[in-house]
């Protein structure tokens, strides 16, 4: 993307958000168009394919702290395409700017470039650019979450142009060094005890001219590509947690390292197991004569046997026990413990030989008021 692209491109408006939105609201906002415009859900749809593209190209300037404030202040200061200055005897000059902040998406001509050539009136070679960064998402079941898993990712991305190697230039020909910047893909012009470095005009920064273009990429050296891989997500993934892959995302230019790979983890609920942290979570059902006798129950693992636990008498309705190492998988290899909280089921329907044990327990019990103590405390304060 060139710096003019960087400038004129109205990010906000692509994603279809106010100027002050949050951070929270892009991220929501990108995941909704992503969604709707992703080329698997619409296949053969160019203009979604399209769409897409310009959605991540939105999302990855505004959901940047640092590039969204360079944007911001890049949009505003070069609202009018130039900047104009003069100086003592020569007139005022008029100094395109449009491709000024090139530099923050990686490649060469940026703001250091400008500046660069203050003392040195030299040009310089085209840098290496870095690739665009990645975004997708991906949805687990609970026990993949807890385990790992590795599951095959759908990527879009830009990359070389596959028919022309990402030279730009139609097969059988070759592009040509840029007899402007002699192939530095920058130039330096002089005012007067300063020289300033700005992109060339005529390559675009690139140092190479295309006479003839592949008819793929129009020139570009660049074109969508789709591709699926295998990745691998950790085991005791956290749900929305967000995932960097390094080196995994859109191929960089001219040697340029390729960006980052972010999966944003999405985990299914499970309809027994709950989720605290490393450790899983079940509520097992116990009846009165249990938690008030105390005895042993059985409690149901996520993918293993069951386990035995000893309910002590008395037990009160809540009560937490914990099976060690039955948990979700850490870091380390080590597991978390299986946290059972105990739930005192009271019959609907109770009759016959139940019916008269329970009335005979209610005689026994008849001096044991337990609001007792409520009531003490109630009158107390």
């Amino acid at each position: 993307m060139s710096g003019k692209d960087f400038v004129e491109k109205d990010y906000y408006k692509v994603l279809g958000v106010p100027k002050d939105v949050t951070a929270t609201e892009i991220k929501k906002t990108y995941r909704k168009l992503a969604r709707e415009f992703h080329p698997d859900a619409n296949k053969g749809d160019a203009k979604a394919e399209e769409r897409f593209k310009d959605i991540s190209e939105a999302y990855d300037v505004l959901s940047d702290e640092k590039r969204r404030k360079e944007y911001d202040e890049a949009r505003s200061l070069f609202a009018n395409g130039g900047f104009r200055a003069g100086g003592p005897g020569t007139g005022n000059y008029s100094f395109d700017f449009g491709d000024l902040f090139s530099g923050s998406q990686g490649g060469s001509g940026g703001i250091g470039d400008v500046f660069g050539g203050l003392f040195n009136r030299g040009g310089r070679q085209a840098q290496p650019r870095r690739g665009a960064d990645v975004e997708t998402e991906v949805t687990l079941s609970f026990e993949e979450a807890v385990d790992g898993a590795t599951v095959p990712l759908r990527m879009t991305s830009q990359a070389p142009c596959r028919v022309c190697n990402g030279t730009g230039a139609k097969s059988g020909t070759t592009p040509r060094v840029c007899p402007t910047c002699v192939g530095a893909g920058t130039v330096s012009r002089g005012q007067g005890a300063f020289a300033l470095s700005e992109p060339c005009k005529d390559c675009k920064g690139r140092g190479m001219i295309v006479d003839d273009p592949c008819a793929d990429c129009h020139g570009s050296g660049r074109a969508s590509s789709a591709r699926t891989m295998q990745v691998r997500i950790p085991a005791g993934v956290q749900d929305a947690q967000r995932i960097r892959l390094k080196g995994k995302g859109a191929q960089g230019e001219r040697g340029g390292q390729p960006g980052d790979l972010y999966v944003t983890v999405h985990v299914d609920a499970h309809p027994v197991f709950g989720r605290k942290g490393d450790n899983l979570t079940v509520t097992v059902p116990v009846t009165f004569p249990e938690a008030a006798l105390g005895g042993t129950i059985e409690v149901p693992t996520l993918g293993g046997p069951a386990v035995k636990l000893k309910l002590p008498p008395g037990s009160a309705n809540g009560l937490t026990m914990r099976a060690r190492g039955k948990g979700a998988t850490r870091k380390d290899g080590t597991r978390g413990d299986l946290l059972v909280t105990v739930e005192v089921v009271v019959p609907q329907h109770v009759t016959g030989d139940a019916l008269s044990a329970l009335e005979q327990y209610r005689e026994a019990t008849a001096s044991d008021d337990p609001r007792a103590a409520l009531f003490r405390a109630a009158k107390g304060a």
